[in-house]
């Protein structure tokens, strides 16, 4: 049986044996979203980018329907509503204060996204405290450490070697913070943060966790590992509904200037003084997000649950991924380092002659399945991988995932290989796009906006 019979009798039998191939780890929304294909027909879209931002999970979009009808000011409003949606609030805080393993007096401010977090902690570094990242970092651990005696370390070949390194850097140089990703997001490679944790307290240095990946995959204790901040994100963890979390020390919170200037921050304003609130209010100006807050904290609680069952299904997909890419003509898998031992279920791979952006766009055209593609706002660290400026694709699994969807991937890469692209694809605004392309988008979407979403030909 050839490559093309195969993968045209797959879909159908997906349909058919939900046992084998759509069980769940958890119910997210948009499970069943069916997409248009190219070629003409739909199919169950194959969500493979939850590295980039995962799905909602359908406890926590039950709970904010629930909820929502309350929703009001929070923590000055005397009416009903009000103290409800104050009660919410704060719980959300004791909520994530748990998920993170806080110690009692660790502080949780809300804000946007991990790279609000790790912005806000930025300027939170007493002056002239130097800041040690790797280059393998991700931008929003890069980026914000510039104005505060920044240090990018290169990664070493192996693991191992890039630990020494650190030490080496932190004993020769002193530096007040060590900013660490738990998981990287090109390759889902694991660090072993506990170690680095008391390598860098040896010598001075604070730790943040930058968990943005590693917080939907793998339970992670401030207080067990000894790190001093932990940064995550609610789009990241089933809680798509714009709020961020910075959980750790207090007093450089309260010793550092307020992240935004406004209501809420403060404790007394005359016409020509402020005294400036404590944290968490200290940095949290302006009217919260409190529905995204809640949002994040019962995302908290339905990961709690489920670590050890989503760990041991993303190793499964992930064996299944990368030995499934060995298979396949000039497909390979990425890694950074030869002798790093767990990464979570996130693979970036690329496949010879065949261009990133085209690869993945032919994989949402053709076969309804979505990835991601390019550098990852991770420049550094694409490079390192001896990747061109196109980058690599990236798939990477969620709670949704099945093996069904992972056979899909394989499939149709299997399929490009063998006989290319069945549609015409040309680059439109840096992005691959089939032309013609007959798909069509849905009805709610506004003309200008359905123009920006696929651009026209």
């Amino acid at each position: 049986m050839t490559v093309v019979n195969r993968t045209a009798h797959r879909a159908p039998a997906e349909e058919q044996s939900p046992a084998r191939s759509r069980t769940p780890l958890a119910e997210v929304v948009g499970a069943d979203l069916r997409v248009p294909l190219v070629q003409g027909g739909s199919v169950r879209y194959a969500n493979l980018d939850h590295a980039a931002s995962t799905p909602a999970l359908r406890a926590v979009a039950d709970h904010l329907a629930e909820i929502t009808p309350y929703y009001s000011s929070t923590h000055r409003g005397a009416g009903y509503a009000s103290q409800v949606t104050t009660a919410l609030y704060e719980g959300a805080r004791a909520t994530a204060a748990r998920f993170a393993g806080a110690r009692p007096d660790d502080v949780v401010v809300f804000t946007r996204n991990t790279t609000d977090s790790l912005n806000l902690l930025a300027g939170c570094v007493p002056e002239g405290g130097r800041v040690l990242v790797l280059d393998t970092e991700h931008h929003a651990n890069l980026l914000p450490w510039r104005a505060r005696g920044h240090s990018a370390l290169p990664a070493a070949p192996t693991l191992a070697g890039t630990v020494e390194a650190l030490e080496r850097e932190l004993a020769g140089r002193p530096a007040a913070l060590l900013a660490v990703a738990g998981a990287s997001n090109v390759t889902g490679e694991v660090l072993p943060v506990d170690e680095l944790v008391r390598i860098a307290h040896r010598h001075g240095a604070r730790v943040v966790v930058d968990a943005a990946q590693l917080a939907p995959h793998r339970p992670f204790g401030l207080a067990s590992s000894g790190a001093d901040y932990l940064v995550f994100s609610g789009h990241k963890t089933y809680a798509p509904y714009g709020a961020g979390v910075l959980v750790g020390r207090r007093d450089w919170l309260d010793a550092a200037p307020p992240h935004l200037a406004g209501g809420g921050a403060v404790r007394e304003v005359t016409g020509s003084s402020v005294r400036w609130a404590d944290a968490p209010e200290r940095h949290e100006a302006g009217s919260p997000n409190v529905l995204g807050a809640v949002a994040l904290a019962r995302a908290c609680e339905v990961l709690t649950g489920l670590f050890p069952a989503a760990e041991a299904r993303e190793a499964e997909l992930r064996a299944q991924l990368v030995a499934g890419l060995e298979r396949v003509p000039g497909a390979r898998a990425h890694r950074l380092w030869p002798d790093s031992r767990d990464a979570i279920g996130v693979v970036a791979f690329d496949v010879a002659g065949h261009d990133s952006g085209l690869v993945a766009a032919y994989l949402s055209a053709e076969h309804g399945i979505g990835v991601r593609d390019g550098r990852f706002c991770a420049h550094p660290a694409v490079a390192r991988l001896g990747l061109p400026r196109a980058g690599a694709v990236r798939a990477s699994f969620g709670l949704g995932s099945c093996p069904a969807d992972v056979d899909r991937l394989l499939d149709a890469l299997a399929l490009l290989v063998e006989r290319g692209p069945s549609a015409r694809y040309e680059l439109v605004a840096g992005r691959h796009v089939p032309v013609p392309d007959p798909r069509p988008l849905p009805t709610w979407l506004p003309v200008g906006i359905a123009a920006v979403a696929r651009p026209c030909v």
